[in-house]
């Protein structure tokens, strides 16, 4: 027994330091799995920077919207997005960036790819697999080793997001088009520019933004039924036109028509918005309606800066004004159309049925005095007088031109398109069609002098002339000549006024105080 029990101890004695021994191991293993397991946990960011120091280690590092900086070990790829990368630590997988620059002075095992961004190898990059720069810049140091293939994909078109990632980050990713922080100022800077622009419309055509106002007051309904139209038909339409192949080039045409719509739009939604805070002022007045789109302009700054609220106001806005620019259109035009005159049933002919109505060129004027006889009685109306001598053929002027009806925007255009063709003909035989602006501005002047109309206007029976019926003088033309070029600056605004126009009249017209209306042949040599 004693045997026995000395052998039982000399096993314990043995086996308890062997299961310590074992059970310090299995504990020193967990913890240093559980080390490892914190330190080889991805880094990934949306909107902020990621940054992996020295004496770190990670798995993969994603940064979107952000910067992507490892100076410790990553265990996987390195991928940033709208975001520039900084490799100089090892890195087991890939560096990718997107529309961001990258910089490498390390060992990497994968590819290093960048698009739409630069990509910079330093003295100490060395790359197991391929070196690719895609629609941007490779620039690659002496030193640096490239175990793959070096290859520079298209041209360089790197994008330098820089000022517009802040913007991404704090505004677009919180649903807002403003944000107060560094790097926002030339957001505030486009935004003061477009308030300006609606401030000169407001200036410019009061009546026009205080008729697209009045639709939204009076017609709330229809205006945000054209609105949606306007939404639900646009797509349509140009596929329309890109179908038909011929309408391919009206699609420009178009998409102009619709982004000049939608910035007079914008100024009447800005006017009503404002107009809210204001007394009441008189219609159509410029000052009053200037104030009234700045007060407008502020208090939705202010309400773009809340997010999710800044953005659906934004867009509200948006689809308001091209609802009330196209609501004010249809109502001009039903308006036109309800003035213009409709000829009158004359008394029984021959045979019971209607007389033909006489020529308004002879049948005497309804208020035209009567001749009295000396005795008393009242004699036939007489012929009117000859007229006076007329000037040459197809030159309007007196005030004949104030009762011609307006010329339309369509039609103004494919005359100036006509211009547009010979102009640039000529220029190319004499091989100055690099002055085609410069020409057609010279020769519109000459010949708006001469005749009154370009070779595209007579084609038309469109005629320029003067609102205070005054013939137009060179000093007329010139300065039309010379608006025409603000008409083109601003995305070619000053042109499709004449749509919007109460008068028809481009911004160049308004400058020079002239009139494009349409003459009949017949009378083309009409002076009163």
């Amino acid at each position: 027994m004693k045997l026995i029990a000395l052998c039982l101890l000399c096993i314990l004695q043995t086996a308890v330091p062997v299961f310590a021994q074992s059970t310090a191991q299995d504990a020193q293993s967990t913890d240093q799995d559980a080390v490892a397991a914190v330190r080889y946990e991805d880094h990934v960011a949306v909107g902020h920077n990621v940054d992996v120091p020295a004496a770190d280690t990670a798995d993969s590092v994603v940064a979107v919207l952000g910067s992507a900086s490892v100076e410790g070990h990553a265990h996987s790829d390195v991928v940033s997005v709208l975001g520039s990368t900084r490799v100089t630590g090892p890195a087991d997988g890939d560096v990718v960036s997107v529309l961001g620059s990258t910089y490498i002075d390390s060992h990497v095992s994968g590819d290093a790819t960048a698009v739409l961004g630069s990509l910079k190898l330093g003295p100490h990059a060395q790359i197991d697999g391929d070196a690719t720069a895609v629609g941007g810049q490779l620039i690659r140091d002496p030193g640096a080793v490239v175990h793959g293939g070096v290859q520079q994909v298209g041209p360089n078109a790197s994008m330098n997001l820089g000022p517009l990632t802040p913007w991404v980050r704090h505004a677009l990713m919180l649903l807002r088009p403003l944000a107060i922080g560094p790097g926002l100022g030339w957001a505030w800077g486009v935004a003061g520019v477009f308030l300006a622009l609606y401030l000169l419309l407001a200036f410019l055509a009061p009546r026009g933004i205080e008729r697209c106002v009045q639709s939204l007051e009076l017609h709330p309904g229809p205006t945000l039924l054209a609105a949606l139209a306007c939404v639900l038909l646009t797509p349509p339409l140009i596929m329309l036109l890109v179908v038909t192949v011929i309408g391919i080039a009206a699609v420009p045409v178009v998409v102009l028509a619709l982004f000049c719509a939608a910035l007079f739009g914008k100024a009447a939604a800005l006017a009503w918005l404002g107009g809210r805070f204001m007394p009441r002022r008189s219609p159509a007045e410029p000052l009053s309606m200037v104030l009234a789109v700045l007060i407008g302009g502020l208090i939705v700054s202010a309400i773009y800066l809340i997010p999710v609220l800044g953005l659906l106001v934004y867009k509200l806005l948006d689809l308001l004004g091209l609802g009330m620019v196209a609501h004010a259109l249809i109502l001009a035009a039903r308006a036109r159309r309800a003035a213009s005159p409709r000829p009158a049933a004359g008394p029984s002919g021959p045979g019971g049925g209607p007389s033909p109505s006489p020529s308004p060129s002879l049948a005497p004027a309804a208020s035209e005095p009567h001749a009295t006889s000396p005795a008393g009685g009242v004699a036939a109306a007489s012929a009117p007088p000859p007229p006076p001598f007329a000037p040459p053929a197809g030159v309007v002027s007196g005030s004949a031109a104030s009762t011609l009806p307006r010329a339309g925007f369509w039609i103004r255009m494919v005359a100036l398109l006509l211009d547009l063709i010979v102009v640039g003909i000529v220029l190319r035989i004499l091989h100055w069609h690099h002055l085609i602006l410069i020409g057609l501005a010279a020769y519109g002047a000459i010949l708006w002098k001469a005749r009154g109309a370009t070779l595209g206007g007579i084609v038309f029976d469109l005629h320029v002339v003067r609102v205070d019926g005054r013939p137009v003088d060179w000093t007329t033309a010139i300065v039309r000549a010379l608006g025409c070029f603000l008409s083109l600056a601003i995305v070619g605004l000053g042109f499709f006024w004449i749509a919007f126009d109460e008068n028809r009249q481009a911004w160049h017209d308004k400058f020079a105080g002239t009139l494009v209306v349409r003459v009949a042949k017949d009378a083309s040599a009409v002076r009163v």
